[in-house]
């Protein structure tokens, strides 16, 4: 992944070759993948299951993923820390705010809070890859 800085602009824009979202809303998926072509990544892979996200993660390398939290009867914790192992940066999205109730390990991953526009995808960004800019 290649990070460009355009001072005129004021902001930090991902150039990146592939992202995983695993989300289990097709439309919230919908949403972050325009989101993210906007802010600059190239490929988007959508799972709607961790097992979909174990198989992509198998088949292809990725620069960062994007994890919704409650994936309906499962959450996504075990996966998050296969993640940690694989050394892929990642982040939580959620329809809560804070993260007193995830597992400890967990707790100082960035979190994008739903619903979303361009500029909380944008933070989100700036707090998984933090600039030296």
């Amino acid at each position: 992944m290649r990070q460009q800085w355009r001072p005129e602009e004021g902001f930090l824009i991902m150039v990146a070759r592939r992202v995983l979202v695993l989300e289990d809303s097709l439309i919230i998926a919908m949403e972050a993948e325009d989101i993210l072509r906007a802010v600059g990544v190239d490929t988007i892979t959508i799972c709607n299951s961790v097992e979909q996200a174990k198989e992509a993660v198998v088949a292809e390398s990725y620069d960062f993923a994007l994890l919704d939290v409650n994936l309906g009867e499962v959450m996504s914790f075990d996966f998050a820390r296969q993640l940690v192992a694989a050394d892929i940066p990642f982040g939580f999205v959620s329809g809560y705010s804070d993260t007193l109730d995830f597992p400890e390990d967990l707790r100082n991953r960035p979190l994008l809070v739903k619903p979303f526009d361009e500029d909380a995808m944008r933070d989100f960004l700036r707090r998984l890859f933090p600039s030296e800019a």
